[in-house]
């Protein structure tokens, strides 16, 4: 159990709003993601039938409330990101936070490195590379430049970091160039919907890398699957493919994990808020089960459930 430290709470996973979409380039309203994923938890339920682990039989796991910041200052809310999550990660336990715009992902990078003194892998799964020149207007730092600050601050290893669920159209045929330049393995929409289980497979090996970053921008899924977003794309991954890839991730060794890309007010049903929630139940199970799968195994009926569903699965 993580050590009780500077007014946080002992517990394994620390989950933290960030109210911030001052980063945003397209429709702004991610301020209200944390609020909608909130809401909508009182439909989450702890046990992950696909994996069978109970996720706070196995976890701790807290709310930390919101990140405070400026609602127009990106780097003065990008510091309080930062000094929270490495605030988390110096008492040993793993930082989740729910977002607020891919910013968010900038800060808690950062935020890593600093008690961690170490870079990461990163699985950014994303509609977009999120490598962007300055805008127009003379924004170098915005949402569609944070893997890209990323990567020059030194915060990400490059032969370790997954882009997955990218899909056009671009303004340029060199939107892809700064990723591929740097050697990120770029999976797009088309390859996993062609080939799910060779995608999976990727992530798998991804997960072998050492410590590992997760990154789940929801534009990466269909709009039908999740309106409300900042900058919806058409033709996205569905729900079910999209918690392939996040089971995948069971035996990961997880730094640190965000959710971002949440507006819920484009979306009077609710149901993104929902799916923002099935994203943290998945990646909270991932956890649940590999910290289960490092004890001496015990063979009970829901333990050779899974293993069966580990069979069958690709």
């Amino acid at each position: 159990m993580p050590v009780h430290d500077q007014g946080l709470p002992p517990v394994d996973v620390l989950l933290c709003g960030v109210p911030f979409d001052g980063g945003t380039s397209f429709r702004p309203g991610a301020r209200f993601g944390p609020r909608a994923v909130r809401d909508a938890s009182a439909l989450s339920r702890p046990y992950s039938q696909a994996l069978g682990v109970d996720i706070f039989g196995e976890l701790t796991v807290a709310d930390g409330g919101d990140v405070g910041g400026s609602a127009h200052d990106v780097e003065a809310s990008l510091d309080a990101i930062a000094a929270r999550a490495e605030a988390i990660a110096e008492t040993g336990a793993i930082c989740g936070f729910v977002g607020g715009d891919q910013t968010v992902t900038l800060g808690a990078l950062r935020g890593l490195r600093r008690a961690k003194h170490k870079t990461v892998g990163l699985l950014h799964i994303d509609s977009h590379v999120n490598a962007s020149p300055a805008t127009p207007d003379g924004r170098d730092l915005h949402h569609g430049s944070v893997i890209r600050h990323a990567a020059q601050e030194g915060l990400i290893r490059p032969e370790a970091t997954m882009q997955l669920g990218v899909r056009g159209p671009y303004s340029t045929a060199d939107d892809l160039a700064f990723a591929l330049g740097r050697g990120f393995e770029v999976v797009s929409t088309d390859d996993v919907r062609w080939d799910l289980h060779a995608a999976v497979s990727q992530v798998r090996r991804l997960a072998e890398k050492g410590p590992l970053y997760v990154s789940a921008d929801l534009t990466v899924l269909d709009p039908a699957c999740a309106p409300g977003t900042g900058f919806p794309v058409p033709g996205g991954l569905n729900t079910w493919e999209l918690q392939q890839i996040l089971r995948a991730l069971v035996g990961a060794e997880i730094a640190g994990f965000d959710v971002v890309e949440i507006a819920p007010a484009y979306d009077l049903s609710g149901i993104t808020g929902i799916v923002g929630v099935t994203i943290l139940q998945e990646i909270l199970a991932a956890l649940a089960d590999t910290r289960r799968s490092a004890r001496p195994a015990k063979s009970t009926r829901a333990e050779n459930t899974r293993r069966h569903r580990k069979r069958i699965s690709p």
